[in-house]
């Protein structure tokens, strides 16, 4: 009788070690596959690359559209960087070779740089995706989504046109470019803004944007209140900011 128990023991204690080790197993594979994911597509590298000023890691093409505009920031730290010093991240390529971590489908063991085209092809997968609850407002609303809600994040330079300025980027082109333009222009950020008159033409628009939009309005200001509080807020904020 005292045999049969003690083989017993024995038994669950091997498999209860069992259950353990695959627990840790699963754990260190996944938390392996999430140490090579890209921040932005949250999949596991695709060409990496590392940005030279802050060592962070992307894949090369989720980092594009941040390298399109004239001052990028890193997505992650939001440090300037030069879009130069972005270079291919061998060490990475080599380690995604190397290692293997389970699919989170049918837990083959799979070489993490093999591991997107395998993902795309798992039927236990595509069965999880497709069981995956369906998006629903936390609380209803009858309130139709606005369509006109202006851009205040990007703007248009109003004397030759060129698109897609952030404000730093805007004063920092027409400095470059339009620094002797005698003609008068409405200022972009301003006729973007809840107070802002889209008729007014200022008569010395550089003096005006280094004056009034040396900071993001997105960053400081809340929109519902009048022009004169939220400059006064901000401006503070950016005091305090600086100080």
């Amino acid at each position: 009788m005292m045999a049969m128990f003690r083989s017993f023991v024995s038994a669950t204690h091997q498999l209860r070690q069992h259950q353990q080790n695959g627990a840790a197993a699963a754990a260190t594979g996944e938390s392996l596959e999430s140490q090579f994911s890209c921040p932005i597509c949250l999949e596991v590298y695709h060409k990496p690359v590392t940005i030279g000023r802050c060592a962070h890691t992307f894949c090369g093409e989720c980092l594009q559209p941040c390298l399109q505009v004239t001052s990028p920031l890193c997505p992650l730290c939001r440090m300037p960087f030069d879009p130069k010093k972005v270079d291919k991240s061998s060490s990475v390529e080599k380690q995604l070779s190397n290692y293997k971590a389970p699919c989170r489908g049918c837990s083959k063991k799979v070489s993490l740089v093999k591991m997107r085209s395998h993902i795309s092809s798992c039927t236990k997968v595509q069965e999880q995706m497709a069981n995956c609850p369906k998006f629903v407002p936390v609380v209803p609303t009858s309130q139709p989504i606005p369509s006109n809600v202006p851009n205040r994040s990007t703007f248009s330079c109003p004397f030759c046109g060129a698109r897609n300025l952030d404000q730093q980027e805007l004063v920092k082109h027409c400095m470059e470019n339009h620094r002797n333009d005698p003609n008068k222009v409405v200022c972009p950020v301003c006729s973007a803004m809840p107070w802002g008159d889209p008729s007014y033409k200022s008569s010395n628009f550089l003096q005006h944007l280094l004056h009034r939009h040396k900071f993001s309005y997105d960053t400081f200001v809340d929109y519902s209140i009048d022009e004169e509080s939220s400059l006064q807020a901000a401006m503070a904020l950016s005091c305090q900011i600086k100080c």
